[in-house]
């Protein structure tokens, strides 16, 4: 009876956060972008028949016209197609990253909270010696180290990111396991797992949504920011940061905009849609907040 009532309980808050996430108009907005950019960015390609590596003869730094629709970059490559192409990598490197700093994060915030003592004390040391280094600095030795390359960056931006994920998860988890539900739970004899990852783990997920979705927005910027820096995803490969590469060149910043304006464009659309989500993540998922 007990476990049917708190099924209940918890049917009733997922409801109430989705009605309350409804209501936040510019989240709502904010998903209808980034669910159609991602629409885009997987089926354009197999309906355009895009190409961003192929070059077109005399079509080197063309403007937008009928044939390309955004024009052609240096070297005769289709903006147009590389934007999209770009919003695959991008995209990918923001999910990806975030969701290995949360599987590094979360069990080790939850094996703090739930321990303590010298568990805790070994893995928040660790948090804090993580956090006192320079992000930017220690990737930009670790992609030197590792090569330029996707899969080099996802590894490193989602190993620098799960700070967040186990600080988080530590103070979560420390409120939710003095619970009446998981005390009742140890009397009967639940083993540590069970209450950890049956009891406790479900209940203090709430606040890791909103985490990963400003995660998500945060390697997006952070894999743009090293390939502008020429130390990201390598070039030819697409993504917006190797676009927005370009307009390091003073001519391709003034005379030539189309080359950068619209990966620099649909990058801060992007991320403070992402960002916006997370706004209504939160405000959804705090019972005090009335929408």
């Amino acid at each position: 009876m007990d476990k049917i009532k708190k099924e209940n309980v918890q049917n009733s808050f997922w409801r109430n956060t989705v009605q309350k996430f409804m209501k936040h108009r510019v989240a709502m907005f904010s998903l209808l972008f980034l669910t159609v950019e991602i629409l885009a960015v997987i089926l354009l390609p197999l309906l355009m028949d895009l190409d961003p590596y192929t070059t077109n003869a005399g079509c080197f730094s063309m403007a937008p016209d009928e044939r390309f629709l955004l024009g052609t970059d240096d070297v005769g490559r289709d903006v147009f197609s590389r934007l999209v192409y770009g919003g695959r990598v991008s995209i990918m490197v923001g999910f990806v990253s975030a969701l290995l700093s949360a599987v590094i994060g979360i069990p080790l915030g939850l094996l703090a909270g739930y321990y303590g003592g010298v568990i805790r004390m070994v893995i928040m040391r660790l948090v804090d010696i993580f956090m006192s280094f320079p992000a930017m600095i220690i990737q930009l030795v670790l992609v030197t180290v590792l090569g330029a390359s996707a899969a080099s960056v996802m590894l490193v931006i989602g190993l620098l990111g799960w700070t967040g994920f186990a600080r988080l998860t530590y103070s979560k988890v420390i409120s939710v396991k003095e619970q009446e539900y998981v005390e009742a739970a140890r009397a009967s004899g639940a083993t540590n797992l069970r209450q950890m990852f049956q009891y406790i783990l479900p209940n203090s997920l709430a606040p890791l949504f909103v985490q990963f979705s400003f995660s998500v927005a945060s390697a997006i910027l952070q894999e743009s920011g090293l390939s502008f820096l020429g130390l990201g995803v390598p070039v030819p490969t697409a993504s917006w940061g190797n676009m927005i590469y370009s307009a390091q060149s003073l001519s391709t910043l003034v005379y030539r905009p189309w080359m950068w304006v619209p990966a620099g464009t649909i990058l801060v659309a992007t991320v403070l849609s992402i960002n916006f989500i997370g706004d209504g993540l939160r405000d959804a998922l705090d019972p005090k907040m009335k929408l």
